[in-house]
């Protein structure tokens, strides 16, 4: 179970942010999954970014709401054993000791019928019979504390060829937005367990607790059927033990519904699929449709295996459509069953569940509480396939796929989904302006399906102008894009305030776009967020015209400075190497850049020689790797981990006559506010008395840091190092950010 999706985390392979960072690090987690085996689920805390105590992760997650999720997800997923990764004192990140706190406060409330009752109507309450802590060292040479359980994680399993740490180096190596690739360590690996609550354990963490089938009322049988069938298994030829499993499946079936009865009747169909070959495809004709459409599905069911197999029936619950077939599976010879069914005009889409409504503070607000803990929505249609096997019938659910030859990567697969009849995108999250001149807004049109029309409007807030009143758009065929472009010019009175694009056919209200996430190591990943953006008026002035950027992990700050007017070009590493850079009046390092880009690295000479004759060259922050954060300035500074959390944490201004708070925009205060997640991170912490410092900030209780903003005159330029989150502030329109930015960009102008 992992508290939160990692929405707050940094990006190392692209600009996404947020909700967007949030849907790839919980699709990284179930690749992770995929290849150690184990289930994923997750509470509905949002990872707000680094917090220095659990006090403020618990307040912001609301304690009683998320522990309620924890104690939700021990009653339905019934552990006998809970690790905790963390502890209450240890582990520096408020979010780790935020999740042990309310671990801890689960594994005792979860037995408790007082504890949020209302649960209590779908499960019963549940008591794990221990909880430890899966110790941790932070040096190799830290003493292990006594009377502690020992697991060795390092053991070779021959069932897989590898062993577990392999197994664990595989999976820590999905999580590539975090730069998390790892070893796949080989060799014994002592892990340590220390007892919290309830019953201890002494030399295994399950003693004490009966792992066989007596727990199950009735279960003896198939216990014993089980174990026949272990023993008779034959690798060669996995389908000589149908019989035996097809006989414990049908004395499963004679069981009373429980916990442990559904689960073993899940995971022994699994069992005999694998050991018939039974391969069963339920493949869509496009991976979209929309509501009222209609969907073409073809069944492809193959039995690699002698042993008979009868496909009773074939049925598709979203489309009310049962083919009954009562046909006998070929050996090795693929049956494919094409079906057509239309998708009810009410049938929702499928946009996250837990994006569906806007969160409460830093917690997802999920109306359906039996979707609380999902990974991700469950499947938006599944054909229900009725096999007979030894006259034992099984129900197979088969989630609806769209597959695809790509020819580089192969045969790849991605979800069924259920999309809008026209998706609207306005294409600028975010539109500055920085005078009263006209602007203008490009809204794209996307089909669900064939032969749509009907118009599109801007709704903006008091003292906008926008021409022209409606666009009209037709769209012929499915997955057609259109374009419609409005004028939109800001009064004297205009506010910063939120765009909707709303299109209208047949009567309807479109009010959804579409956003699409994709990279080789997860499933494509789409969004239906609202069609908004916003509009932001900010008086900003700047000196300097052209600028260059160079990309660190991704950011989308190259396009928050065009809205301001910079002509900016992306340097790619030849231009990095030997381009001209005097032809800019600044060059800007985005994040990270140093850590990803190891040209910059090579090239440092020739970027200081450019500050030296007059040119500005201002870097954003870098992670504290050995090598690549090192000698990346003019004199010598040292880049820490310190940071601000709190985006509200006040400024003060240590130098307040220096060029970057006053030329060409006089900062104040108040440029401080909006600022959303975080002050920023990787503050220097050490610096040489060359570089100024010019303001400064400070969590609650803590000294103030001065190390967030350096800045030196080297030659004829200037030098500056910035660990202030402008990577987060620039694309949300906050517009203080933008002015110290620009700032920032003109000194020496």
């Amino acid at each position: 179970m992992a508290m939160t999706r990692g929405e707050g985390g940094q990006n190392l392979i692209g600009p996404e942010q947020g909700e967007l960072m949030g849907m790839i690090r919980t699709q990284e987690l179930l690749a992770a999954r995929r290849i150690d085996g184990a289930e994923q689920l997750f509470t509905r805390a949002i990872d707000f970014g680094y917090s220095k105590n659990s006090e403020e992760t618990l307040r912001m997650w609301g304690r009683e709401r998320t522990l309620s999720d924890v104690v939700w997800i021990i009653r339905k997923f019934r552990p006998d054993v809970v690790i905790s990764r963390f502890t209450p004192t240890l582990g520096g990140h408020g979010n780790h000791t935020a999740s042990a706190i309310l671990v801890e406060e689960a594994f005792h409330a979860a037995r408790d019928p007082s504890r949020f009752p209302e649960q209590l109507r779908d499960l019963s309450v549940w008591h794990p019979r221990r909880l430890v802590w899966n110790v941790f060292r932070f040096r190799q040479n830290e003493p292990i504390p006594t009377n502690l359980v020992t697991l060795d994680v390092g053991t070779y399993t021959p069932l897989l060829g590898r062993s577990f740490t392999e197994i664990a180096g595989l999976s820590r190596s999905m999580h590539k937005s975090q730069g998390f690739g790892a070893a796949e360590n080989r060799g014994s690996l002592l892990n340590y367990f220390q007892h919290v609550a309830g019953d201890s354990a002494r030399g295994d963490l399950f003693d004490g607790i009966d792992l066989g089938w007596s727990r199950v009322k009735g279960g003896e049988t198939v216990g014993r059927l089980l174990e026949e069938a272990n023993g008779r298994f034959n690798p060669l030829e996995p389908s000589s033990v149908l019989p035996v499993l097809l006989k414990a499946y049908a004395e499963l079936q004679k069981l009373s519904d429980s916990y442990w009865v559904d689960l073993k009747r899940t995971e022994l169909l699994d069992v005999i699929k694998a050991c018939s070959g039974l391969w069963i495809d339920a493949l869509a004709a496009d991976y979209l449709a929309s509501p009222t459409l209609e969907v073409r599905l073809t069944v492809m069911l193959l039995n690699r295996s002698s042993f008979p197999v009868t496909v009773r029936s074939i049925a598709v619950p979203l489309g009310q459509k049962d083919s009954v077939l009562n046909v006998q599976l070929a050996t090795n010879r693929s049956t494919q069953v094409p079906l057509s069914f239309r998708l009810p005009d009410t049938v929702p889409y499928s946009q996250p569940y837990w994006l569906l409504e806007s969160p409460e503070r830093e917690s997802y607000h999920v109306l359906d509480q039996h979707l609380i803990g999902m990974p991700e929505n469950p499947p938006a249609a599944v054909a229900n396939v009725s096999l007979l096997l030894n006259d034992v019938p099984l129900e197979l659910e088969i989630p609806v796929r769209y597959r695809w030859v790509d020819p580089v990567e192969g045969e790849l697969y991605r979800p069924f989904l259920i999309a809008p009849a026209v998706m609207v995108n306005i294409r600028q999250n975010v539109t500055v302006f920085a005078d009263l001149k006209t602007k203008e807004i490009e809204v794209s049109l996307r089909s669900g399906g064939a032969e749509v029309s009907g118009s599109v409007y801007l709704e903006v807030p008091k003292g906008w102008k926008v021409m022209p009143d409606r666009g009209q758009f037709e769209l012929t065929e499915k997955s057609q894009e259109q374009v419609i472009t409005f004028q939109i010019t800001p009064t004297d009175g205009a506010m910063s305030g939120v765009v909707r694009a709303v299109a209208e056919t047949n009567g309807r209200r479109m009010i959804r776009g579409i956003q699409t996430i994709e990279y080789k190591h997860i499933p494509p990943q789409v969004l239906f967020p609202l069609a908004e953006g916003k509009l932001v008026r900010i008086d900003v002035q700047r000196r300097g015209q052209n600028v260059a950027y160079i990309m660190g992990a991704g950011d989308e700050i190259p396009a928050a400075l065009r809205q301001v007017g910079y002509a900016l070009m992306l340097l790619s590493d030849e231009d990095i190497k030997g381009s001209d850079l005097s032809r800019f009046d600044a060059i800007i390092a985005g994040v990270r850049a140093y850590n990803t880009r190891a040209a910059l690295r090579l090239s440092q000479k020739r970027f200081l020689e450019y500050v030296e004759k007059g040119g500005t060259y201002l870097v954003q922050y870098v992670t504290t790797q050995r090598g690549e954060s090192e000698n990346i300035g003019p004199y010598p500074f040292n880049v820490s981990r310190e940071r601000v959390t709190v985006e509200e944490a006040p400024v003060s201004f240590v130098n307040p006559g220096h060029p970057i708070l006053t030329v060409p925009n006089r900062i104040t205060e108040r440029d401080f506010e909006g600022w959303i997640q975080e002050r920023g991170l990787y503050f220097a912490d050490k610096w040489d008395p060359k570089y100024a410092t010019v303001v400064a900030s400070n969590d609650p209780g803590e000294e103030k840091k001065e190390g967030g903003l350096l800045v030196t005159r080297y030659g004829k330029g200037y030098y500056i190092y910035t660990g202030y989150a402008f990577f987060r502030q620039l694309p949300a329109g906050v517009p203080g950010a933008y002015r110290l930015f620009v700032n920032m960009i003109s000194i020496g102008k």
